[in-house]
C-alpha cells in the first residue's frame, strides 16, 4: 500500500475526528483541560434562557490562532447567571467541536490527510496530492496553522471566518446542552501559559508554521505516516526559509521523534491550576535553507 498526503476535504472529516479522538484519548493535556471534577468559571445555576455554554466556547474556537478576542465575551457571560448545563465530557460533543474546527481548517489552515491506497509504484511509495477515487481509508491526519507576522493585525477576511467558527461552536453548545466538560479556566490558563512562552522564545517577527495536531490510527504506527504529515509542511517551510513550532504534552518519546525532524527542545511550559499542574515541551524548528521568501498560503 501507498501513503497519500492531501488537503483535508469534507467527507474525510468523519474518519478524521475519530483518528484524533482515539489518538488524544490519553494525552494528559487533554485529561487535564477536560477535567470535568474541578471547578469551571460560569457553572453557577440561573434563570436566563441561554446556557452560559454559548459564551463560554466562543472563547476557543479562534483564540489558538490569533489572540483573545473571547474574553470580553467572557467578561459579559460572568456578570449574567445561566441555567444548569452538561459539564460531564461528552465525546460526541467533543467530536462536533473537531467538526467545526475541520470547517475552518479546510478554508483557513493547513490541514491534512494520509490516506493508504493500493500501491502502483511499489510498497511504501508517497504521493502529494488529490487522493485517487480508490483510496482505501484514512489513516493520519495534520492540522498545521499558516504564519501571522507578529506586526500584522488580523485581516478581515481571516476575522470572518473566526466568527463563523465562532458561531458553529455556539450551536453546538446550544445543541449539546453545555462544552462537553471542557473546563475553561484551565483553558485561560494554558493560554496565559502559551502566549508567555511564545513571547519569550518566538524571535521570528514573520511568525512560524505551528503544528497544531498529529494523529496516526493506532494499526498505522510505525510505518512513517506522521513523519510524512510533518514533513508536507516542514519541507515548505525549508523552501521559504519559515520557522516551524509545537508543543508536546508528552515528553517521551515525542521529544526524540520531532528531534529526528529537525524539532530542537526550546522551553517546558507549565499550567498551574492549583495543586495539578499540566506540562507542554515547546519545540522550534529552523528553516534548512534561510531565505526571506513569503509564507505559502496553499
Amino acid at each position: 500500500m501507498a501513503i497519500e498526503i492531501s488537503k483535508l476535504a469534507k467527507e474525510d472529516i468523519p474518519c478524521s475526528v475519530e483518528i484524533v479522538q482515539k489518538a488524544f484519548e490519553d494525552d494528559p493535556y487533554f485529561l487535564w483541560v477536560f477535567d470535568a471534577q474541578k471547578s469551571c468559571p460560569l457553572q453557577e445555576d440561573g434563570d436566563n434562557p441561554f446556557p452560559k455554554s454559548v459564551f463560554c466556547f466562543v472563547l476557543t474556537s479562534h483564540a489558538t490562532t490569533y489572540g483573545r478576542s473571547g474574553r470580553y465575551l467572557l467578561t459579559v457571560a460572568e456578570l449574567i447567571n445561566f441555567i444548569p448545563f452538561n459539564k460531564q465530557f461528552s465525546k460526541e460533543r467533543n467530536a462536533a467541536s473537531i467538526t467545526a474546527r475541520c470547517l475552518w481548517g479546510i478554508n483557513n489552515g493547513l490541514f491534512y490527510v494520509a490516506k493508504e491506497v493500493p500501491s502502483t509504484n511499489g510498497d511504501g511509495a508517497t504521493s502529494v496530492g488529490p487522493p485517487k477515487k480508490n483510496a482505501s481509508r484514512i489513516v493520519g491526519v495534520a492540522m498545521w496553522l499558516p504564519p501571522h507576522p507578529l506586526s500584522e493585525p488580523e485581516s478581515w477576511y481571516s476575522y470572518f471566518q473566526s466568527w463563523i467558527l465562532t458561531f458553529r461552536q455556539a450551536a453546538n453548545n446550544i445543541l449539546f446542552r453545555g462544552h462537553g466538560g471542557l473546563n475553561i479556566k484551565r483553558y485561560w490558563i494554558w493560554k496565559d501559559a502559551q502566549n508567555a512562552v511564545q513571547s519569550e522564545i518566538w524571535n521570528d517577527s514573520r511568525g512560524y508554521y505551528f503544528c497544531n495536531v498529529i494523529a496516526v490510527a493506532d494499526d498505522a504506527r510505525g510505518k512513517g505516516i506522521g513523519k510524512k504529515l510533518v514533513e508536507i509542511v516542514t519541507d515548505k517551510a525549508d523552501q521559504e526559509g519559515m520557522k516551524c513550532y509545537l508543543e508536546s504534552s508528552k515528553k517521551v518519546p515525542n521529544l526524540e521523534i520531532y528531534g529526528r525532524m529537525g524539532f530542537k527542545f526550546a522551553k517546558e511550559m507549565e499550567c498551574h491550576d492549583g495543586e495539578d499542574v499540566c506540562k507542554l515541551y515547546c519545540m522550534t524548528r529552523e528553516p534548512k535553507y534561510p531565505s526571506k521568501t513569503t509564507p505559502f498560503k496553499g
